[in-house]
């Protein structure tokens, strides 16, 4: 199955230059959904990992379902103001503004080797953040698990440099 097929472009959203890649018709196709998970499952046997982390909110679809599938516990990567307790957080730029992602501060230990899904990456500033947030918590980063790299945006390219394993299951270019 191509997983392209089931990925929508909508040029101009959230704003003009920027060509969206929508994932909701891939979510919204069983198959497909599956398949995806099914992938990202099997990229990730390469690595040795305590838990999954995923970035909100699209993260969230489908770090949970491989979280459940692995039986590993699954930590959500929030917007500010948005978790109860202690966090730690980190404010990063976006292609189109900035942003703060935070983590509870009992969400990880320094045994812990984290493996981080998303749906996309862009510029990666906000894997950037996410790994910053697992380093802030005394952990490692095992590797990045993305459902769609935009390749000419430099995110994935910059999160290898900065010696991280990172997958792409599909890629498109950003513009």
């Amino acid at each position: 199955m191509n997983l392209k097929d089931h990925i929508r472009s909508i040029p101009d959203y959230p704003k003009k230059g920027i060509l969206f890649r929508d994932i909701t018709t891939l979510i919204k196709n069983e198959e497909a959904f599956a398949e995806t998970i099914n992938q990202i499952i099997e990229r990730s046997k390469k690595y040795n990992f305590t838990k999954i982390a995923a970035i909100e909110s699209r993260g969230f679809v489908f770090a949970s379902a491989v979280s459940y599938n692995l039986k590993k516990p699954f930590i959500m990567l929030r917007k500010k103001n948005k978790l109860p307790a202690d966090t730690y957080s980190v404010d990063f730029e976006l292609e189109y503004g900035t942003a703060t992602i935070e983590v509870h501060k009992d969400s990880f230990n320094s045994n812990d080797k984290v493996l981080i899904i998303d749906d996309l990456i862009a510029t990666g500033g906000t894997a950037e953040a996410a790994a910053k947030l697992v380093s802030i918590s005394k952990s490692k980063v095992a590797a990045f698990i993305f459902v769609i790299n935009l390749f000419d945006l430099g995110g994935s390219d910059k999160l290898s440099k900065s010696g991280y394993s990172v997958e792409n299951l599909i890629s498109f270019p950003g513009h």
